[in-house]
């Protein structure tokens, strides 16, 4: 039996998915069932803490949350496999270099959040030992009844996110909902989006946030009408499952793992990536069709309550458990740094 698993990815006070995934895990108690302990790769000293650990703990489970460049990481996976331990490998977003292949061909397990990103896995390494683990979500956000007309869009201001397309859609929306504002949070281009609003006459209606963490993204989630992601390329965005936690009606692309997730005209609606008419149409229609919406909306609650609640960890805790971890362990998350205890 092993006796640890060492946790590995990025700073968990961001707004990127590799945190909002492991703040989930945390609220429903995962780092107390099991014995873990997260190290954040980007911070100084990391691959020092990293090596106490595996000294201490003897070939730990090493589990690498790891996003589109996973050059950070390499170090840790490698290390990982040069020792002999198990190394789990937990995919976020979509785009991945090719060159990941090399290392979930080694791996123990690569978890996935949907059924696209276990078709490109296989297109990469044929022999990897592919786990769906769906992304937890724990946002607990009340329920507003007057929200304003706002469209919140969460993710990188960049243009393969659609968000240009975004603001063409709401600059055609302002004719039938003239108070109809946009607020972007997340990092990227934001001049040029600013700018791109300005020429459409639409300024004073979007609104940037910057990076937000999840007290941030919940009091958002809170006062959106409509969450809207026409993205032309994803995996599974954990920002759209925390829309759905939340109970805020989505207008999304049906490119990744979304059209697995979203039912259209049942827990939201899909639009072609790129078909700004029909983007457009969409939110005018949840804007003043405010029963709609909330029916919608409550749809998708309680589709994401089913499907990214606290069973979503069943698939990754029943991997720890196949890999021979000793879980049950009722005790407080450690994150590092703190000073590690030497090893004996």
């Amino acid at each position: 039996m092993r006796s640890h698993i060492v946790m590995l990815g990025g700073a968990t006070d961001t707004a990127s998915s590799v945190a909002a995934v492991v703040d989930a895990c945390r609220s429903h108690g995962l780092f107390k069932r099991w014995p873990i302990t997260y190290v954040p790769t980007h911070r100084l000293g990391a691959l020092r803490d990293f090596a106490q650990l595996m000294i201490q703990h003897r070939r730990p489970v090493v589990h690498v949350h790891v996003r589109q460049s996973f050059w950070r990481e390499a170090p840790f996976m490698a290390a990982a496999l040069a020792s002999g331990a198990p190394l789990v490998v937990q995919l976020h977003g979509s785009g991945f270099h090719p060159g990941l292949g090399w290392f979930l061909e080694r791996a123990a397990a690569v978890c996935v959040p949907c059924e696209a990103t276990r078709l490109w896995v296989r297109s990469v390494a044929r022999m990897a030992d592919v786990v769906l683990t769906p992304p937890p979500a724990a946002l607990d956000v009340p329920h507003v009844a007057a929200k304003p007309n706002m469209v919140l869009f969460l993710g990188r201001l960049e243009e393969n996110k659609g968000i240009y397309d975004l603001l063409d859609a709401v600059a055609g929306v302002r004719a039938a909902v003239p108070d109809v504002r946009l607020v972007c949070a997340g990092e990227g281009d934001r001049a040029g989006v600013a700018r791109y609003a300005e020429r459409l006459g639409i300024a004073e209606a979007v609104k940037f946030t910057g990076r937000v963490g999840p007290s941030g993204k919940r009091a958002l989630l809170e006062h959106a009408a409509v969450f809207a992601l026409p993205s032309y390329e994803e995996g599974l965005p954990v920002s759209l499952v925390e829309a759905m936690s939340a109970g805020v009606p989505v207008v999304a692309t049906p490119v990744g793992g979304i059209p697995e997730v979203v039912v259209d005209g049942a827990s939201g609606y899909l639009v072609g990536a790129g078909d700004k008419r029909s983007l457009e149409r969409m939110l005018r229609r949840l804007l003043t069709e405010r029963a709609l919406a909330a029916r919608l909306g409550a749809a998708a609650r309680e589709s994401a309550r089913l499907r990214f609640g606290a069973e979503a960890l069943k698939s990754l805790e029943d991997l720890y458990e196949a890999l021979g971890v000793r879980g049950g362990a009722e005790r407080a998350p450690r994150v590092v740094p703190v000073e590690l205890k030497k090893a004996a």
